[in-house]
């Protein structure tokens, strides 16, 4: 579980995140749902102790990030909005040499690759040097290599931008079959058919602030609207014309 209490950052006169608050259980995918420049990257990096909150607390399965950071980096799988892999290696070594971080043995970094291997189904490129390879191929990888520890707390940032249609329909059965299995998943999308395909919860960050929060169904019931996306324009511009 991850829990987000009244975290602010500002970056000189520029206040990214103001006091967010909120909750993402086990058993359930929650998502931060959001334009450009919103405060979704600032608030996951914040989560996994990337850079340090001015104002707040965050508790990763209890572990304040802050206080304990390499603690709480091992309940967490974190997928950044950089993909950057080790090009020179293949897919297979870019994985095991996360698990030795992470200071698994080899059998267990064998045993568990084999099994991101099967459910991302990465069976033809995984031992291929990434150099060259495709979006939706980088992605699989470096979702396999965040996630090779098997933490329990899985935060990804735009996880299915610039995917194509099968890659996406992958990575989201990926996350169904994770969230069944009890997973804690926080991630962060600007793509309205995305969080409507995979999310319990939603969270819409507008200037840095939750907008709003429920499922889709609610949101749409407290906006009178009949989809998501007019949902979140209408609750996004009452905003503005609040302030």
């Amino acid at each position: 579980m991850i829990e987000v209490k009244a975290v602010s950052k500002s970056f000189g006169e520029v206040k990214a995140v103001k006091e967010v608050t909120f909750t993402a259980p086990d058993h359930q995918v929650t998502a931060l749902l959001g334009a450009n420049g919103a405060g979704k990257t600032t608030t996951l990096r914040m989560i996994y102790a990337l850079i340090t909150p001015q104002t707040g607390e965050i508790l990763i399965d209890g572990v304040n990030p802050k206080e304990h950071p390499e603690k709480a980096r091992k309940l967490l799988g974190v997928l950044p909005d950089t993909r950057g892999l080790y090009k020179r290696l293949t897919a297979r070594e870019n994985i095991e040499y996360f698990g030795k971080l992470h200071g698994m043995s080899d059998a267990d970094i064998k045993m568990r690759t084999e099994a991101l291997v099967e459910d991302l189904r990465m069976q033809e490129f995984i031992d291929r040097k990434t150099d060259g390879f495709s979006q939706g191929q980088r992605v699989k990888v470096a979702i396999a290599r965040a996630l090779v520890h098997d933490p329990q707390n899985i935060i990804l940032d735009e996880p299915t931008n610039g995917l194509d249609v099968m890659s996406t329909r992958g990575v989201r059965r990926f996350l169904k079959k994770e969230k069944q299995r009890g997973k804690c998943i926080l991630f962060s999308s600007h793509v309205m058919q995305e969080v409507a395909a995979v999310s319990d919860e939603i969270l819409i960050v507008s200037d840095g602030t939750i907008a709003a929060q429920g499922t889709q169904l609610e949101l749409q019931q407290q906006t009178e609207k009949s989809n998501l996306e007019d949902a979140f324009v209408h609750i996004v511009t009452a905003g503005e014309d609040h302030e």
